[in-house]
């Protein structure tokens, strides 16, 4: 976390008038909105200065990005974190309303993909995703929205701990009928922990028009990553100890990957009462890392490139009424290889026979989408607003294994422990082709009391078809996965009080998932799981005075297993899920004496969690305090944020497996300094 300067406006609370485009891909006012959805905006962004994207969504309630190490992540929203090869599809991951991925092909670490450093907001939808949103929408939505180009430019030049710095520039052009920017941000990390570090490239550039039919809003962005991976230390609170801290158990694990997308949308006023919107869009990804977290560290090298339209009609039927019919078609290749280069070196003699070196899968998956949507927003009364939706989505892959079907090794040869044959851990299933049809929906009521306050009640669902990992990527005699799509509904209370002095919103709900897909005993995909989960979020700031402010994003929540679909885990209904705290808080204190100076100090509390489905082992959690600091003249900038003040020993991620804890550690106290020119 950071200690850092926001530098933000004496103005009133800034949730009075915020306007929300995630959730209907249409700028909204936040009070016309009836579910849950946070808000970052750019002030807001530019003050946290985050290393880190979890140092930024530290601050939504239900939210929780759990650091790896460098800048990989986990996510979590109104969610376990949840980990496995398809973990990654229970969230739908976006840049300016394109998912920055194709449908089954997610990558847990693919935020670091998004320019989020220099966005203009990072919008969260919690829950199941609206209608806009497809399947990956199960336990909700961020959206990276890029900035309006702007003439003028900036530099900013910013020095941490460990090596730390990064150089972020803009530079734009704006006409009357066309504005242009281009963004860059690049940083270096010398690396908290041994053998560790790394270097960071990303890129945008937009280009708006406006023309007498046409607005168009196009944007690319570009992202590398080359990274020297630290991998867990190991060892019950392992993290405290001074020499072990810092220690890099895998100082051969890196992680390389690049990423590019191009997006366009094309939007018309077809009539005084109809606006049409196309968006056509193409992405590209590649990445190689060292799996050092298994036996063997095979090499893995993945790839996709992918393109499609997007298309909404939005149809004002009368002063109460307006309906929306939206489509979205998708095509994606995708790949994947796995490769060992020398014999498994482990204890087990079992392993080193079942894990052998050489290919272990090589497929590749062409797949299709094709979605439809509909949207009804009913203005009941003057104070009562009913939304309602439904979508339909089909997915289809057709597999193609480009090596030696089956359980044998590449070669056609057998594992063999002490002479005798095993199955080998690779499973690799036949050509096949594999469609999935899915339904969502939301139901929403809002009633509108004052001006200032607000409540709704929301019902919904969403769903996730398996992830192609999940499908193709087999294990120990495995050779064919037959799974369902997940699906998960909702129910949702929220209250919203919008005010000058005091902005809150309140939301509870209970929530169950059927057709869990994961990893059983003998490691076969199945998806027999059943989850429920329930929780209550606070958002809410109080303005004290002209000079300070209170901002407090907290939530309780309580994720259980709700059957035992695994005889390997014994009795586990009614625990909690591995890695799922019950509580979260993000405190904030602001002072800003005047327009030039800013000073924020952060508390963050993250409260303990069990480590495994038997709740036998748990992490006792943490506090943090970050400072923040910034001052403004004119065209310079200059911030300075000092990060865990404390210097608080803790895990920035702890889980128990193979018989031990394992820790990412979470760094000690950190001083960065920034400054910036703008013209």
């Amino acid at each position: 976390m950071a200690f850092s300067i926001a530098l933000q406006s004496n103005a009133s609370n800034d949730d009075i008038e915020q306007v929300i485009v995630s959730a209907e891909k249409t700028p909204r006012l936040l009070s016309d909105l009836p579910l849950s959805v946070s808000q970052l905006g750019q002030q807001e962004l530019q003050g946290i200065d985050a290393v880190h994207l979890n140092e930024a969504l530290a601050r939504v309630p239900g939210a929780w990005i759990s650091r790896g190490n460098g800048q990989e992540q986990l996510t979590s929203l109104r969610s376990p974190v949840l980990t496995g090869a398809g973990s990654c599809g229970e969230f739908f991951i976006a840049e300016d309303g394109v998912a920055s991925r194709p449908s089954g092909f997610c990558n847990v670490n693919q935020l670091f993909e998004l320019n989020t450093e220099q966005a203009a907001a990072i919008e969260v939808i919690k829950g199941p995703g609206t209608v806009y949103y497809g399947g990956n929408a199960l336990h909700g939505v961020i959206n990276v929205i890029s900035p309006e180009p702007r003439a003028g430019g900036e530099l900013k030049l910013e020095a941490g701990p460990d090596d730390f710095a990064r150089a972020q520039m803009r530079i734009g052009h704006k006409a009357d009928e066309q504005s242009i920017e281009l963004r860059f941000s690049g940083s270096h990390d010398g690396g908290y922990k041994d053998d560790s570090g790394y270097d960071q490239q990303k890129l945008g550039l937009r280009h708006d028009y406006t023309g007498d039919q046409w607005t168009v809003k196009t944007l690319f962005s570009a992202s590398n990553l080359n990274q020297e991976t630290a991998g867990f230390i190991l060892g019950k609170d392992s993290f405290k100890d001074s020499d072990l801290k810092r220690s890099n158990p895998n100082p051969e694990a890196y992680r390389d990957a690049s990423s590019w997308r191009l997006s366009s949308a094309w939007s018309r006023a077809v009539s005084d009462d109809a606006e049409l919107t196309i968006t056509p869009y193409a992405r590209s990804s590649e990445m190689e890392f060292i799996q050092h977290f298994l036996p063997g560290q095979a090499l893995e090298e993945n790839k996709q490139s992918s393109f499609g339209v997007q298309a909404k009609w939005q149809q004002t039927i009368s002063s109460d009424l307006i309906w929306t019919l939206g489509s979205e078609l998708e095509y994606a290749d995708m790949e994947l290889r796995e490769f060992q280069e020398n014999d498994t070196d482990h204890p087990s003699a079992f392993l080193r026979a079942t894990i052998p070196a050489g290919l272990h899968y090589d497929y590749q998956v062409d797949s299709n989408l094709v979605a439809l949507y509909s949207q009804w927003r009913w203005q009941l009364s003057e104070d009562t607003l009913l939304d309602a939706g439904v979508r339909y989505e089909r997915l289809e892959y057709d597999y193609d294994n480009l090596t030696t079907d089956g359980t044998l090794k590449v070669d056609g040869s057998q594992c063999l422990l002490f002479g005798s044959p095993r199955t080998c851990r690779h499973a690799r299933p036949s050509d096949r082709e594999d469609n999935f049809d899915n339904v969502s929906y939301q139901l929403a009521l809002q009633q509108d009391f004052t001006e200032q306050l607000s409540a709704y009640v929301r019902l919904s669902n969403s769903f996730r078809a398996p992830q192609t990992a999940e499908l193709y990527r087999l294990q120990k005699g495995q050779t064919e996965a037959n799974l369902d799509s997940e699906s998960l509904q909702s129910l949702e209370l929220g209250m919203r009080y919008l005010s000058e002095p005091l902005s809150l919103q309140l939301a509870a709900y209970t929530m169950r998932k059927d057709d869990f897909i994961f990893r059983d005993g003998d490691g076969f995909y199945i998806d027999e799981g059943k989850t429920k989960h329930k929780g209550i979020e606070l958002d809410a700031k109080l303005k004290l005075s002209d000079q300070w402010q209170l901002a407090v994003a907290a939530n309780w929540a309580e994720h259980l297993y709700d059957n035992n679909p695994d005889p390997s885990l014994g009795e586990i209904k009614g625990n909690d899920i591995d890695t799922a705290p019950n509580t979260q808080f993000n405190t904030r204190l602001r002072w800003q004496p005047n327009a030039q100076l800013s000073t924020e100090l952060e508390w963050l509390y993250l409260g303990d969690y069990y480590l495994d489905p038997q709740n036998l082992h748990k992490y006792s959690g943490h506090s943090l305090l970050n400072l923040r600091m910034a001052w403004q003249q004119d065209e310079w900038r200059l911030a300075a944020r000092l990060t865990n003040l404390t210097d608080r020993d803790y895990a920035e991620r702890a889980d128990f497996a193979f018989g031990d804890y394992r820790y990412f550690v979470g760094q000690s106290r950190g001083l960065y300094l920034s400054a910036a020119y703008s013209w």
